[in-house]
């Protein structure tokens, strides 16, 4: 955006283009409609450092087919999140520029599809969770982090039931800028990591569990209750956990308040 910005200032400096053509312009940055179907925030990476994500859940197939594909000629990319089968079939069937490739992540529930021309990453983000069960939000945390341009370090199946797993892969993971850390049940595991390294964590709670305090609920009040601290997001939000820990990780690794 900020490139075309300086585009469209210059060729209004030449003469190229007058004011009222250079303030049209400019407003078309903003956000780019899909017929009467959606307006999509093309420029939201640029102004916040985060992408707009299209959720699939809730849409047509078709709609969400045409959205995606509007989003990915606009930005070079597009993350689709929550896709369900038959969606995930008319994708997979649908013709996309030959310059870009699709990539479904089965357990995340999502569909990136990207220009082959790749950047390079920066930051380094790790993922941790109690359970085999939570390694749903935590594949939607990594899939956005590791589009949002950071390097990913993962470690799953490591709860407090268990908390001896935790260790080795806290020294592996001893140079991360910051930690999304999933867990269901009573939560416990990221007020755990947070009382030991010194990088941010983010506690994801997860649906998993079930009686009293179940779907999450007992997980989610056990972050937001926690001695340790941390941030907490809401009960699945993989996507909010992973842009987040991503955010801080780029922030760290270019020395800047914002990208």
């Amino acid at each position: 955006m900020q490139e075309r910005l300086r585009e469209l200032l210059e060729s209004f400096g030449r003469g190229e283009i007058d004011l009222e053509e250079t303030l049209c312009q400019i407003k078309l940055q903003h956000f780019q409609a899909v017929g009467e179907v959606a307006k999509l925030d093309i420029c939201r990476a640029d102004r916040i450092g985060i992408p707009e994500a299209i959720l699939a859940e809730g849409k047509d197939k078709t709609d969400l087919l045409a959205i995606s594909l509007a989003h990915l000629q606009a930005t070079g990319s597009v993350i689709i999140t929550r896709i369900s089968a038959e969606q995930l079939e008319l994708f997979q069937s649908a013709k996309l520029p030959e310059d870009c490739e699709l990539e479904h992540n089965s357990r995340a529930r999502t569909v990136v599809i990207r220009s082959a021309k790749q950047k390079a990453k920066r930051g380094l983000v790790g993922i941790l969770t109690a359970g085999t069960a939570d390694m749903s939000a935590a594949e939607e945390a990594r899939v956005v982090a590791e589009e949002m341009g950071c390097n990913v370090l993962f470690e799953y199946d490591v709860g407090v039931a268990g908390i001896h797993r935790l260790f080795p892969c806290l020294q592996r993971m001893k140079d991360v800028d910051a930690f999304v850390v999933a867990a269901g049940r009573e939560g416990t595991l990221p007020a755990v990591v947070a009382g030991l390294v010194d990088a941010p964590v983010i506690g994801l709670p997860v649906s998993t569990g079930y009686g009293l305090g179940g779907s999450g609920q007992a997980a989610l009040y056990s972050m937001l209750q926690s001695c340790s601290v941390l941030t907490v997001v809401n009960i699945d939000a993989g996507f909010v956990a992973g842009a987040y820990a991503a955010k801080i990780a780029r922030q760290k690794a270019y020395g800047q308040k914002q990208l």
